[in-house]
């Protein structure tokens, strides 16, 4: 019967005394004088298994000690149990195929290979043991997140990835345009012509779907969407990408309090989800990747998340004696450093970092009563930092109205955005998840270009 490594693994009793049909690649040839052992993967799980062919029992054995590490092959076999050996079972082979040949050259040989030169063959680095355990990672997570609101009866919404707002203010945005480079049409002002430009208007890449999410939750309550970003951010960090993924909730009748534990919730949701469907995975990264991991992660599961506003938060890092490279100040933005510090040393486990000073903040987050805060809130993690970043959203028409005037954020393109305060608005609040830091959380992986398939960053846009 035609069967996987998978259900092998999870039920090899199942599989004693059976023939046995796999289709897979070769992770390694070890080929002897009478006898010889291929490690055998074909992608459905993380563990190989070794398959046994021997002379005496196949026509081809010299062509079978000539297949290379990388080539396609069709086993048919049967399962023996070696429960004293290194691994429970292996296959007897009773043929062995070659499907695809894998030249002398091919780059993923059976030897430790750096994280730089794996992203120059990105192709091809999901066939090593870490990258196969990412991106698994990977999609099993995605499916946590959609369980997870799914199951609390939210509306999966598919924003625009063309957009003509720019949602965050920030001005670092891809353009999109059909206009002929070599000729670009100007106008009377000497303007970029965007009236002859496929949309009639300047567009470009979306850096969120929050603000049609928004429209959408004043509709159906409580929505999410999931799906790729851009920004135009010239970073060369460990944490920045060029185009990554985001989760972003909006709800309905919710407040700050309300956000925060659907926050909880949903992070902690995550992470159990991962160990129970990962079990090999997560082993895995925290014997390799990152010793400690395990922990790490439990105490995030079985930990109340702490709170603490702004203003305490820099009260604590000035208290603290430590010498940090960047001096915590009032007003000012919370750096990495002093982040590891709140989440390492003084709370020892994640924090919830609330009412922000409003002039280093987005217009559309809620203003506080006392009128130089506003009702946003950063989620902190041990070991990542920021993972989460969110706000109540200003539902008084006048308030956004003088925000927006305030941070010079032009009405014209958002009128739709301010009719949801005129139509029957009401409180509510949403938050945003980068999608591929909380993969780097989970696994350990420091660098975002090794949780991201093909990753595009600043001089870089391969594959």
């Amino acid at each position: 019967m035609e069967t996987t490594v998978k259900k092998i693994y999870r039920s090899a009793s199942a599989h004693v005394n059976k023939e046995l049909v796999l289709y897979g690649w070769v992770r390694n040839n070890r080929a002897q004088k009478e006898f010889g052992f291929i490690n055998f993967h074909d992608g459905t799980f993380f563990e190989s298994v070794q398959v046994v062919y021997e002379d005496s029992k196949l026509s081809n054995f010299k062509d079978i000690q000539k297949i290379r590490v990388g080539s396609s092959i069709l086993v048919k076999g049967h399962l023996h149990l070696t429960p004293d050996a290194k691994q429970p079972f292996e296959i007897k082979a009773d043929s062995v195929e070659l499907l695809g040949d894998s030249p002398e050259d091919y780059p993923i040989q059976p030897k430790r290979h750096s994280r730089e030169f794996l992203r120059e063959v990105a192709h091809l680095r999901a066939r090593t043991n870490l990258f196969h355990a990412v991106f698994r990672l990977r999609s099993v997570a995605a499916m946590a997140v959609h369980e997870f609101f799914q199951s609390q009866g939210f509306i999966y919404t598919h924003t625009p990835i063309i957009t003509g707002n720019d949602g965050e203010g920030a001005g670092q945005m891809f353009s999109v345009t059909t206009l002929p480079l070599e000729k670009v049409p100007f106008n009377e002002e000497k303007k970029v012509d965007f009236k002859k430009d496929f949309f009639g208007k300047r567009t470009n890449l979306t850096v969120t779907g929050q603000l049609e999410a928004e429209a959408f939750a004043l509709a159906f309550k409580n929505v999410y969407t999931f799906g790729p970003t851009f920004r135009a951010e010239n970073s060369n960090t460990m944490k920045h990408g060029s185009e990554f993924w985001m989760i972003e909730p909006e709800m309905a009748f919710a407040d700050l309090e309300k956000n925060m534990k659907t926050v909880e919730e949903m992070v902690k949701f995550i992470i159990k989800y991962v160990f129970e469907k990962l079990p090999e995975e997560m082993v895995f990264f925290n014997q390799f990747v990152e010793p400690g991991l395990t922990d790490r992660l439990m105490k995030v599961l079985n930990t109340p998340f702490a709170r603490v506003s702004h203003k305490e938060a820099i009260d604590i890092l000035l208290a603290s004696n430590v010498k940090f490279e960047n001096t915590p100040t009032h007003g000012q933005d919370i750096n990495t450093e002093h982040e590891k510090y709140l989440t390492d040393k003084h709370f020892m486990g994640p924090v919830f970092v609330i009412d922000w000073p409003k002039d280093i903040k987005a217009f559309y987050m809620r203003l506080n009563d006392d009128q130089k805060t506003v009702a946003a809130m950063d989620l902190l993690v041990p070991g990542s930092g920021e993972l989460v970043g969110g706000s109540q959203r200003e539902e008084r028409l006048d308030y956004l109205l003088k925000r927006m005037e305030e941070m010079h954020v032009p009405k014209e393109d958002l009128n739709w955005y301010i009719d949801l305060r005129r139509f029957g608005g009401c409180v509510h609040s949403g938050f945003g998840m980068g999608f591929d830091r909380l993969i780097m959380y989970l696994s350990g992986v420091e660098n975002i270009r090794d949780v991201l398939p093909f990753p595009r960053t600043p001089k870089n846009c391969e594959f």
